[in-house]
């Protein structure tokens, strides 16, 4: 069983472009705090799959609290899971990124995800560059030079 926790930033993502696959394809769960919970499903028409994503409470207030000095709740409440779990986590947010690599979290992005998608031939390199493309288009934000490792990751593999 292959479990993952996860901010909100991607399952956003993937649910405006009707790709939740992706995450099916390569994990059994995804585990998200509550305020992550909240994040996906406000204002929005749409109940996730309780059999793919899984609601967990934090327990480590302390941490919480020190971090969400600098993040919002939804990325503070994913950290701190992820720590409590022992788990790697899906984040996106630079910030975010640097804090749990600083508490020895695995991380993964968007992008890596779409990468594994690849090296795990769940996804096509076709697939991929159009799920890219629709993610863009979604508002999903990379900088120049993270989208050109992208790119030639993806023609390496």
């Amino acid at each position: 069983m292959k479990l993952i926790i996860s901010d909100s930033t991607t399952i956003i993502t993937l649910l405006n472009i009707n790709r939740v696959d992706v995450l099916k394809n390569l994990f059994s769960q995804i585990i998200i705090p509550s305020k992550v919970y909240e994040e996906v499903v406000s204002d929005r028409d749409i109940i996730l799959d309780s059999s793919l994503f899984i609601v967990k409470e934090i327990e480590d207030e302390a941490l919480y609290k020190l971090l969400s000095r600098s993040l919002d709740a939804g990325e503070t409440e994913a950290i701190v899971l992820a720590k409590e779990m022992k788990l790697s986590l899906i984040i996106d947010e630079k910030k975010g990124r640097k804090l749990a690599k600083n508490l020895g979290i695995n991380i993964i992005g968007f992008l890596g995800l779409l990468l594994l998608s690849r090296k795990k031939k769940s996804l096509s390199k076709k697939e991929i560059l159009e799920i890219y493309s629709d993610a863009k288009k979604a508002s999903f934000r990379v900088s120049e030079r993270l989208e050109n490792q992208f790119f030639d990751l993806l023609e390496i593999s």
